[in-house]
């Protein structure tokens, strides 16, 4: 029996002796990730600024719209009118010029009846609607202030025809308005270029001059309109002219010779138009022309008219010996 019980002494005292260092080991491993963390997360040694405990919201910074009083600005056609409530772009200037001599823009905004903040003090308020526009002085006291501005305008809407109600394809139709002074009719102050047809410009009271394009070459028309405040005035001029497509051929109905240069005379002898290639397209005025065609140093020319609202394609003969087709006529 003291044998036996020996033995198994011997044998528990092993089995301890193996879980031993497993029973270490785990030790260490949940030991180990924790001190990791705890390194990871010192916080630096960092030399903060000192912080304030609250903000004041009676200091200046913190106060921005405390010396400054409430300007509500608001514009209209004409006197009578409502609000204009979209469009507007409002300016406002300090009426000193600056060190380049020009007046500093304190605020701006978009849109209808705006709303701003200024301190006291005089400035100049512009709004503009399109081409047209206002400009007023005001002095900024304590307290809101309610200012309307009576722009004095209205719109203008222009379109072109030709003869008995012929429309006009508005890819080659374009207008320019000029200041419309009489005393100087011969050097007018261009005010807006390439307006589209049926598109509508605002502008201020008055008379303007007008000028239609149709095509780029003679076909211009000219016109004192008026624009009256409050109203849109719609305007449309009747044009003379008709689409001529000139070519070079060696027989009639043949293919246009390219690398041909074009040359097309009034009846006067003043040069209308010139443009090189196989064809020459453009827009003439209603009249008598003559048109000059050179390929490879030989020179071709015929006599032709134009008959408003009339599109035609003029050939010219390269063989010199042209006659007149039908009711063709050359002079």
């Amino acid at each position: 029996m003291g044998l036996l019980h020996a033995f198994s002494w011997i044998r528990r005292l092993a089995y301890r002796t193996m879980l031993l260092p497993l029973i270490a080991g785990a030790v260490v491993l949940a030991a180990g990730p924790q001190g990791l963390a705890q390194e990871k997360l010192a916080a630096p040694n960092l030399n903060l600024p000192g912080l304030s405990e609250y903000a004041n919201p009676e200091a200046p910074e913190n106060k921005p719209l405390a010396n400054t009083s409430e300007l509500i600005l608001e514009a209209k056609l004409k006197e009578g009118d409502p609000d204009i409530e979209r469009g507007l772009v409002w300016r406002v200037f300090s009426p000193e010029p600056d060190d380049n001599d020009k007046l500093p823009l304190v605020a701006s905004a978009k849109g209808g009846t705006i709303s701003l903040h200024l301190p006291e003090g005089s400035y100049l308020v512009h709004v503009a609607y399109g081409r047209a526009g206002a400009t007023k002085r005001i002095t900024m006291h304590k307290g809101t202030r309610h200012e309307s501005m009576i722009l004095d305008a209205g719109g203008l809407k222009l379109n072109a025809v030709l003869p008995e109600g012929g429309k006009i394809p508005e890819k080659l139709l374009r207008f320019s308005i000029y200041e419309g002074d009489e005393d100087n009719a011969n050097d007018r102050s261009l005010i807006i270029p390439n307006v589209k047809p049926n598109s509508v410009v605002r502008l201020n009271t008055g008379t303007y001059h007008v000028v239609s394009n149709y095509g780029s070459a003679n076909a211009i028309i000219r016109a004192d309109i008026r624009v009256e405040a409050g109203k849109l005035t719609e305007a449309t001029v009747e044009h003379r002219a008709a689409q001529v497509t000139l070519k070079l051929v060696r027989e009639r109905g043949g293919e246009a010779m390219a690398d041909t240069a074009w040359s097309v005379l009034n009846a006067s002898g003043d040069p209308v138009r010139e443009s090189v290639g196989a064809y020459a397209s453009m827009v003439l005025a209603e009249g008598e022309y003559v048109a000059i065609a050179k390929n490879k140093d030989r020179i071709y020319q015929r006599d032709f008219k134009v008959v408003s609202g009339q599109n035609e394609e003029v050939e010219v003969l390269a063989n010199g010996d042209y006659e007149p087709a039908g009711d063709e006529s050359l002079d």
